[in-house]
């Protein structure tokens, strides 16, 4: 069978020309990969292929040594997609050339495992595009056996089995406000067709209610294949203090009658455990709102980038009256009188 693929262009995939130097890719990728990453687009299948495709462009443009092979590729990829047959003649640079005892005899080009890991690694799930033509995971079985690349043995074009991948699984965890804000480690019992067994999964800090955190090889094994995935949803619990909107945190600050008629300063507790010293400017209303910028929740990844803590004032009357008190409120429920 014949199979014809499609050039990828990776260039375009980063959105970068192709006189583009290693910082401007270096800057589109981390661009479009924080865009599409899976834990900020929940759910959402077109970020997550769109993550993988970015991913894949940043694997190849983001070497010296793959770029220069794939240039040299895009420049001439007809010619790799339309290779002539065993003893038409010509060899596509770059490429081995065997001779001799290859199943069906002649001229077939590979690529073996070790090349493949020296040239472009294979942890990610690459597009077809580049298995194709820059060979994949390694031949079915592993050993010393050579991966079949662009050309198939033979000259026959196409790939050689990859092993079955284990499946993706899913599993939800609950989490306290208070680990949102820091990161938490969970330690899970993953139960899979061949049983079950203990992993120690890894939280971020920052990471919102209801998002999906990625376990990369947590997911089921496979054998003489690679293991699937383990996608936790996140459920964050109520919390007794504090109400989270996006990265911002809301809360309410008891302040003494006396503190928001004349000004003063009252203690404001944060997630984080710490105290802070708010300022009251006198005649404060009940309800006011005061911004404490940087002491919100951290975004995922990015632990200095923060958002604001939102404190309401709660004015406090007092429950009860000593004698002394009575008579000074008496003395100020006078002086209102005057007023009117």
């Amino acid at each position: 069978m014949d199979i014809r693929m499609d050039f990828r262009d990776y260039y375009a995939v980063l959105g970068v020309p192709k006189t583009a130097s290693d910082a401007d890719i270096k800057r589109a990728y981390r661009k479009l990969a924080r865009k599409y990453h899976p834990d900020l687009n929940p759910n959402d299948k077109t970020a997550e292929t769109k993550f993988k495709e970015v991913n894949e462009a940043n694997e190849v443009l983001g070497d010296p040594e793959k770029r220069r092979k794939y240039d040299e590729l895009g420049a001439n990829w007809r010619a790799y997609d339309q290779q002539p047959p065993p003893g038409a003649g010509g060899v596509p640079p770059g490429w081995n050339v065997h001779t001799g005892d290859g199943p069906g005899g002649g001229t077939y080009r590979t690529m073996s495992p070790e090349q493949m890991r020296d040239i472009f690694g294979t942890d990610d799930p690459f597009s077809d595009f580049f298995h194709t033509y820059f060979g994949g995971a390694g031949a079915a079985g592993g050993g010393g056996a050579e991966f079949t690349g662009a050309f198939g043995s033979g000259g026959r074009r196409g790939r050689a089995p990859r092993a079955r991948r284990g499946r993706d699984l899913q599993q939800a965890v609950e989490l306290t406000l208070e680990e949102a804000y820091t990161g938490a480690a969970r330690r899970l019992v993953v139960q899979q067709a061949d049983g079950s067994r203990s992993i120690e999964v890894r939280i971020p800090a920052g990471v919102k209610d209801g998002a999906r955190v990625r376990a990369a090889g947590s997911g089921e094994s496979s054998p003489g294949g690679t293991s699937g995935d383990l996608f936790l949803e996140v459920h964050i619990l109520p919390h007794a203090r504090f109400e989270r909107r996006g990265q911002d945190l809301y809360t309410h600050v008891p302040i003494p009658v006396t503190t928001a008629v004349l000004g003063g300063e009252v203690a404001v507790s944060t997630l984080s455990g710490s105290t802070l010293r708010l300022k009251v400017p006198e005649m404060t209303q009940g309800g006011r709102v005061f911004r404490l910028r940087g002491h919100g929740m951290p975004a995922v990844g990015r632990p200095d980038d923060r958002g604001d803590l939102y404190a309401t004032a709660d004015v406090q009357i007092p429950a009860q009256l000593t004698g002394e008190e009575r008579k000074l409120y008496e003395q100020l429920k006078a002086l209102d009188a005057q007023k009117t």
